[in-house]
């Protein structure tokens, strides 16, 4: 008998201000031609992961907009200024109570791809006993997507505050799973000049 396929969501941050990036909208740049965020959005919904949850925050109708057509669940953080913390702790209340992890991607990392997602479900579901989380390693630096099993961490990532991701929970756990990636999953976009990077 084989062992069930653990579920595993997908949630998108694109709630962020951005600020360092200028006036225009951050998630709506246009890399390769398509909007930050739809590249993140269309990664996540060919990979295995599902439900995908979107997180929208500041610019929230014009990022609604750029998603337009794709089956995502669309949540609004009304206080994006709060940090990502809230973003996030918002996308994972939003997924399905059997969801057993989920992949946390951030709507600046344009070179994501479903390859990426794919590989941390696939290292999370063909690991027993199954780790806190899987996360991608390139060039010896941590990056994202990020994988989060619910059960083990529901506690620590409901006391998230400020702008803050998981990464400070994972470095305090010795039972995260490293697996290694391409430059990809360190490789995000701060100001319009990364664009062309």
């Amino acid at each position: 008998m084989t062992a069930v396929e653990p579920r595993v969501g997908a949630v998108i941050l694109a709630a962020g201000l951005g600020s360092r990036f200028g006036t225009a909208p951050k998630m709506l740049a246009p890399y390769a031609g398509t909007p930050m965020v739809r590249r993140a959005a269309e990664a996540a919904l060919a990979s295995r992961a599902g439900p995908v949850v979107a997180v929208l925050g500041a610019h929230a109708e014009a990022v609604r907009a750029a998603l337009d057509g794709l089956a995502l669940t669309l949540v609004e953080n009304p206080d994006p200024a709060a940090g990502l913390s809230a973003s996030l702790r918002l996308g994972l209340a939003t997924l399905p109570p059997e969801t057993a992890a989920a992949v946390v991607l951030l709507g600046d990392m344009p070179r994501i791809g479903p390859a990426h997602v794919d590989a941390l479900i696939a290292a999370y579901a063909g690991t027993a006993p199954r780790p806190s989380a899987v996360v991608p390693v390139s060039q010896g630096h941590r990056g994202n997507p990020v994988l989060l099993d619910l059960a083990r961490l529901g506690a620590d990532l409901a006391a998230l505050t400020g702008d803050r991701g998981a990464g400070p929970i994972l470095k305090r756990r010795g039972d995260v799973l490293e697996v290694p990636a391409d430059p990809a999953v360190i490789f995000d976009v701060d100001t319009p000049e990364a664009m062309g990077s």
